[in-house]
């Protein structure tokens, strides 16, 4: 009887320039130290400032040159193996059929050195246990995740996806489709979509740099008064011009508030989403984005549980939505939907819904209203509004006419957002709208619920009507998907046949 011939681990350590980075990361770490410095400078001892600096730099290199010499992986044949820990260590065995996805992410830092981040997302239950190696050559990176693709996407052309029906766009027996173009971004799209994205947040920001620095400024900018204007103008010799021209200053202003909140928007959807390329894979839709942060991660298309149409009051008018994927798969810790299709065209957005099993409702389509019952809430609030400014307006306050007409505004708006609270039912997919500045669609396939919850108050109790609330892995980052205020036994049927298709699934 011959033993068996176990290879040895060919073990790999992270790139050098992992130090690198630990030089960079020090920045934002190094106002832990402001607390120190503080506590020296209160007891006069400021030549003791620049040594703790030195030591504390010193330490957090030596730790980090610690680190990445006790950090070693291995790709083995179907997996991959990582050894860490300084004091206490960590061995982790990953399988490559557990490995649900394979993402490569470049900062700024990470693309002028050529290296990326690895994350491999097991799907077992959290970020926390993901596992990642924090930086490979590119090359290496692209390799591990194109030989882990090759070990999982093996199987697929004998594994169909229901009993007797392959995966959309694969054929038993055939062979891995190669990978399609489904969407992309240029530079003029970018531009469009800048416009579009209009933000408000570059002012306050403007508005905070004014407070900071506002001791420069001859004159105290909280407390403004337009004849400090007319000082300082005339120092220059320039107050008649100033007096005759007000206006000139009134639209310059504007000009400069609208080109700081169109340059903001343009800023924020190059950096977020240059190059951006959605590709259709064997198993996944790819999406790679970004200018000094490059990502490049997979929606598995098996785990998309629903999909997100959103666009806004002028987008619509011109046609612009975008589309996010709600899966099981989510994307990083502050977005759990896939943003997939960013801005574009509904024409452009139905192919990548049919990828994962998905349609729009026709146009022609009836759509059933939720009951009037849910603008309660708005007139509630334009109660309040009204009688806090009444009772100003009472007490000598002309400023309370403003509280006054805001709730009439508010009352207007509610009631008018009741024509948007809208569903349909189309067999297998219940479709859910919402939103009159903001609307948003809902593409909700039964068999992706999980659970669906009737919920009735003593309000919608004496109409005889209920909400129904869907209960779907992987959350949304938008909203929760419910039908708010719909009559109780149309909601019972309803809910009567999602569960039953959630049982056959």
């Amino acid at each position: 009887m011959s033993d068996e011939v176990v290879p040895e681990i060919e073990w790999q350590r992270l790139h050098p320039a992992t130090l690198a980075l630990s030089i960079v990361r020090l920045g934002p770490r190094s106002l832990q130290f402001l607390p120190a410095v503080a506590a020296l400078g209160f007891t006069g001892r400021w030549w003791l400032v620049l040594p703790a600096l030195l030591a504390f730099i010193g330490i957090s290199l030596a730790f980090a040159w610690l680190g990445w010499l006790r950090f070693r992986f291995a790709v083995g044949a179907g997996e991959v193996v990582i050894e860490s820990g300084v004091l206490s260590r960590q061995h982790r065995t990953i399988p490559f059929d557990r490995i649900q996805d394979v993402s490569i992410e470049q900062g700024i830092v990470a693309r002028a050195l050529g290296i990326a981040k690895v994350g491999f997302e097991t799907g077992a239950g959290g970020k926390e246990n993901d596992a990642s190696l924090d930086a490979i050559g590119l090359d290496a990176a692209q390799a591990l995740r194109t030989t882990i693709r090759a070990h999982r996407s093996a199987p697929v052309a004998a594994t169909p996806v229901a009993a007797g029906a392959p995966e959309a766009g694969e054929e038993a027996g055939a062979a891995p489709a190669e990978d399609r173009l489904l969407f992309a971004m240029g530079p003029r799209r970018l531009l469009i979509a800048g416009l579009f994205n209009f933000s408000l947040a570059a002012l306050a920001i403007v508005g905070g740099a004014m407070q900071f620095f506002d001791n420069l400024l001859p004159f105290d900018f909280n407390v403004f008064n337009p004849m400090d204007w007319i000082d300082v103008a005339e120092g220059y010799g320039l107050d008649t011009w100033l007096l005759a021209h007000r206006w000139i200053a009134g639209v310059g202003a504007a000009i400069s508030l609208l080109f700081i909140g169109f340059a903001s928007g343009i800023a924020t959807m190059v950096f977020a989403n240059w190059d951006f390329r959605l590709t259709r894979e064997p198993r996944a839709l790819r999406r790679t984005r970004g200018l000094t942060t490059r990502t490049d991660v997979a929606v598995p298309v098996k785990r998309v549980q629903a999909a997100i149409l959103v666009t806004g009051w002028l987008r619509q008018r011109f046609g612009w939505h975008e589309l996010r994927l709600q899966s099981l798969a989510s994307d990083g810790e502050k977005e759990k939907d896939h943003q997939v299709v960013p801005f574009g065209r509904l024409a452009e957005i139905d192919p990548v819904l049919a990828e994962v099993a998905i349609r729009r409702p026709d146009a022609g389509l009836r759509w059933a209203h939720s009951h009037r019952i849910v603008a309660l809430g708005g007139f509630v609030g334009a109660t309040c509004a009204a009688l806090g400014g009444s009772l100003a307006v009472f007490f000598g306050q002309p400023l309370g006419w403003v509280a006054v007409v805001a709730a009439a505004l508010i009352a207007a708006f509610a009631l008018l957002g009741t024509r948007f609270h809208q569903w349909t039912d189309l067999g297998d997919m219940v479709a859910i709208r919402s939103g009159f500045w903001k609307p948003k669609m809902t593409l909700l396939p039964h068999a992706s619920v999980q659970s669906a919850d009737l919920k009735t108050d003593f309000i919608l109790r004496p109409f005889g009507l209920a909400t129904l609330v869907f209960g779907v892995p992987g959350g949304s980052s938008l909203a929760s998907h419910t039908i708010p205020a719909i009559p109780l036994d149309i909601a019972k049927d309803l809910r009567a046949r999602i569960l039953t298709a959630g049982a056959r699934r």
